[in-house]
This record gives C-alpha cells, sequence and structure tokens, in this order.
C-alpha cells in the first residue's frame, strides 16, 4: 500500500476535473482526496496498491475530462493514512 500526493497544473478547475478524478479513483479502488487549490492546481492524495497507483497517476496525467488539459504533474510519496473510501473536498 502506497500513499501519493498529486499536484496538477493545467486547465483543471471549473471543467469537472474533481468529480471525473474521484470516478477514476473509484473505480480502480482508490482512496484518498481531491481539492482545488488558491493557484489554479488541483491537489490530490491518492492510497492504493503500487499498481492501482500507477494506473491512477496515468489516468489524471491524461486528464480524466475531456475539458481538461493537464500541463504538467508532480507526484511525491507520503505516509500511508486512514481514507475511507475517495472524497471532493474544498
Amino acid at each position: 500500500m502506497i500513499n501519493v500526493k498529486i499536484c496538477v497544473y493545467g486547465l483543471v478547475q471549473g471543467v469537472g476535473f474533481r468529480y471525473c478524478t474521484k470516478i477514476v479513483a473509484d473505480q480502480l479502488e482508490i482512496a484518498g482526496i481531491v481539492r482545488n487549490q488558491n493557484d489554479g492546481s488541483v491537489y490530490i492524495e491518492a492510497q492504493g496498491t503500487i499498481t492501482q497507483v500507477k494506473k491512477f497517476i496515468a489516468k489524471i496525467k491524461d486528464s480524466p475530462t475531456p475539458s481538461g488539459r493537464v500541463e504538467r504533474i508532480t507526484v511525491k510519496e507520503l505516509p500511508v493514512k486512514e481514507y475511507h473510501g475517495f472524497k471532493v473536498t474544498y
């Protein structure tokens, strides 16, 4: 089990990015959170098996919403936490 912090930059706010990210997370059985940041980026914490998290990151890089455009992402490993599903937070 791994937990990562993902910061996503590009056209990722106001295009349904967070809600589409939740759909992808639910499909891959990823736990964690997603929220908008004041700088226009999206912050994600994603926890699952290494395989699940790698698949999740690949889908995020391609933008889970057709209206969005991901220019770059950063990924950093975090300590494992106790999540209950995947939530859109504010």
